[in-house]
């Protein structure tokens, strides 16, 4: 009787495969162009102004680290795109799990960066005597802001892409069994 059960639950569960590696490789496709975009905007985002002079990307740190962030996952997309459907490198669900979780945790860490920096850019700080630039850079804040929503956009991808990495991962392990009753009751 139990042999049927672990049967058909692991039927169920092969029955989401094909469907989970097409949501996979979609996200990951889906990756790809939003990464791409994002980069252009922000590298070609330059403004100058009379009073200030030029600004660019390349005058915040935090800028040049989601240029950097934003190539590594769209390369990391392709790659992993690509090998989802080779069949040697698709039972390697432990080494897509390590790599969606690192390229998560790199887009949330240039991601905060760049929200930092958005944030100082229209609102500014008063203790440090930083006045608001997007007064005197509308057009650069502008395309700043859409990079980040584009790059946000992508981390959602990767969040959902760490979750299907987990679950394909663990999946290959047998969750813990209670222990039967009559084996803990002492006889007498």
């Amino acid at each position: 009787m139990r042999r049927n059960s672990d049967e058909n639950i692991s039927n169920d569960s092969n029955k989401h495969i094909p469907f989970l590696k097409l949501i996979d490789s979609s996200l990951r496709i889906t990756v790809i162009p939003l990464s791409i975009v994002t980069i252009w905007l922000t590298v070609t985002d330059h403004q100058d102004n009379t009073l200030y002079g030029n600004l660019k990307f390349t005058n915040l740190t935090g800028l040049k680290y989601m240029v950097f962030i934003s190539f590594v996952s769209a390369v990391y997309a392709v790659v992993a795109a690509v090998s989802s459907w080779v069949r040697s490198l698709a039972s390697k669900a432990w080494l897509f799990f390590v790599s969606d979780q690192i390229a998560a945790y790199l887009m949330v860490t240039s991601g905060a960066a760049v929200l930092e920096i958005v944030y100082l850019s229209y609102n500014g700080d008063k203790e440090v005597s930083w006045s608001e630039a997007c007064n005197s850079y509308g057009r650069f804040c502008h395309r700043l802001k859409l990079a980040l929503v584009l790059h946000a956009i992508a981390l959602c991808c990767f969040l959902v892409l760490a979750l299907i990495s987990a679950y394909r991962a663990f999946r290959m392990f047998e969750p813990p069994s209670l222990p039967n009753k009559e084996m803990e009751e002492p006889r007498s």
